[in-house]
């Protein structure tokens, strides 16, 4: 065996290669995958390299990094438990959920550079494993702390996808864009209603809400198999990647308003009349409202100001949270979701104006890492309220036939309202693959019926029904989740340069490319 050097400024890295090893090299490839090389010149102490080598460990700027992060924790623990005591002990509650969230993060990287299929999977498993092992545990008090992180979780996957649409593609290609962000999803959420009501014994209503919540696609599976196959080509003169950006964005807000509408008319306590005039009120009030809050932060804080990034962000998260919580204050849901929509999108057309790129802008930025944090949280969470040996396995067997037939017939669907948009036959087929993919909605939906529920309010039917209707909405929801978001992502892959025409990334963009920059990023 030979030792090779690998040296890069000031870094120098050392390991042995045997070409003769099948095993080695396999090892030493998964090892490249997780131990990213940084290209910037680093130092590190004389002995590092020969202690542990690279690629087979990180890098020392790598292990610094960690070893910051893990000692802020620490001091983090140890300032609350000073302050909390029991709480965040190593028996706590806090504590318990805390190791949840930084196991659901490590297991969904892992996930994500052996298999190369999105994190959230890892996370949710993780989830569904520490409650299913009873290493976490959470009271009535915790639980609440649990939905309302859910909601800060929804906050922000609503102003992304409000910032990654652009004024310039809806206003050319409008016709396109609502037709495959708002008919594949009409065609399924009808399709899951109506066999969900017939398999799983669900009242009408119950299958609305949940039609309303699985039909909705999941950006943060589709946009980096997007990117992926943009980047070296495939779809890009017809702009299809930036067309299915528009159109999820556009099928996740539809989805999260119209959930919202129907489980506040579910657990309302007025008429059938005011419940029904509610609904398209709060619509227009939701799009009104995040309209003039987002033309409001163009001009406030002033562009040259020096803090106009952090003042910005603050004005569009403080806002949406704002958004939300008072709609449910006042029995309006439908309202706060689409108020956030619109806020991030206006803001970004203004933004745009100013000079600011559609979410490529420093505010995005900021929401990108906030998701970064936030994504563990809300899939860990969702996991963590499944209990494996209460589950119903007539309920798992019938959802799942209930979830394929579905995704068959929407993708099916996709490939007949695709007309008029100018796409050939294989890339209606590929858009229809694109919808299959659930996650980041079904995740923070999936539980709300059941917080309600728990919360002591009625929808008007027995306790016992109630909460079993809500636990199988739960259920759906995270096998939706297990199910789709792999298959999507592999499909995407097997099927893109297949189905997909190939040319430079920097020609030929006509159609939809060429509107602007509409770069997107997973919620």
């Amino acid at each position: 065996m030979e030792p090779i050097t690998h040296q890069k400024g000031v870094r120098l890295y050392t390991f042995v290669d045997d070409a003769e090893s099948p095993n080695y090299r396999w090892w030493h490839k998964l090892c490249l995958r997780c131990h990213q090389e940084d290209p910037t010149p680093s130092w590190q102490p004389s002995w590092w390299a020969k202690t542990v080598p690279f690629p087979f460990f990180p890098t020392y700027r790598q292990s610094a990094q960690r070893l910051c992060i893990l000692l802020f924790f620490l001091l983090t623990w140890g300032i609350l438990y000073v302050e909390l005591g029991e709480a965040v002990s190593l028996n706590g509650e806090l504590f318990s959920m805390t190791i949840l969230v930084i196991a659901a993060y490590l297991i969904g990287w892992l996930w994500l550079k052996i298999t190369t299929l999105p994190a959230l999977i890892g996370m949710l498993l993780t989830g569904i494993m520490f409650q299913n092992l009873n290493l976490v545990h959470m009271t009535d008090e915790y639980r609440k702390l649990n939905q309302d992180l859910r909601k800060i979780a929804l906050v922000i996957i609503l102003t992304r996808a409000g910032l990654g649409l652009n004024a310039a593609v809806l206003k050319k290609h409008y016709t396109a864009v609502l037709q495959l962000g708002l008919l594949p999803w009409l065609v399924e959420c009808i399709a899951i209603a109506i066999t969900s009501h017939y398999l799983l014994s669900l009242p009408w209503i119950w299958s609305f809400l949940l039609g309303s919540m699985i039909a909705s696609v999941s950006p943060a599976v589709v946009v980096p198999c997007l990117f992926r196959l943009r980047d070296v080509g495939y779809g890009v003169a017809k702009g299809i990647p930036t067309l299915l950006l528009a159109a999820a964005a556009i099928d996740d807000s539809i989805s999260v308003a119209v959930f919202a509408i129907i489980l506040n008319a579910m657990f309302s306590t007025g008429s059938a009349t005011y419940n029904i005039i509610v609904g398209p009120l709060s619509i227009i009030a939701g799009v009104l409202f995040g309209s003039l809050w987002g033309a409001i932060t163009s001009v406030i804080p002033e562009k040259g100001d020096i803090y106009v990034v952090p003042l910005r962000f603050l004005a569009l998260f403080l806002g949406g949270l704002f958004a939300l919580f008072i709609s449910n204050l006042i029995g309006w849901s439908g309202a706060g979701p689409l108020a956030i929509v619109s806020s991030g999108f206006v803001a970004a057309y203004y933004w745009e104006q100013q000079g600011w790129v559609i979410n490529k802008n420093p505010v995005s930025n900021i929401f990108r890492i906030l998701w970064i944090f936030f994504e563990p949280i809300l899939f860990a969470f969702t996991g963590a309220q499944i209990t494996i040996n209460t589950l119903d396995r007539e309920v798992i067997k019938m959802g799942t036939i209930c979830l394929v037939s579905c995704l068959v017939l929407r993708v099916i669907a996709t490939f007949f309202v695709s007309f008029g948009c100018g796409l050939n036959k294989k890339e209606k087929i590929f858009i229809g693959v694109t919808w299959l993919a659930k996650a980041t909605v079904q995740a923070a939906l999936g539980p709300a019926a059941l917080d309600l529920v728990n919360n002591g309010q009625s929808a008007g039917l027995p306790v016992e029904d109630e909460e079993n209707f809500a636990k199988i909405l739960l259920a759906v929801s995270v096998l939706s989740v297990v199910l789709s978001a792999p298959l999507g992502a592999i499909l995407i892959a097997i099927t893109g340069p297949r189905l997909l025409s190939r040319e430079p990334a920097t020609k030929n963009l006509t159609n939809f490319e060429t509107t602007g920059n509409t770069t997107s990023t997973p919620v």
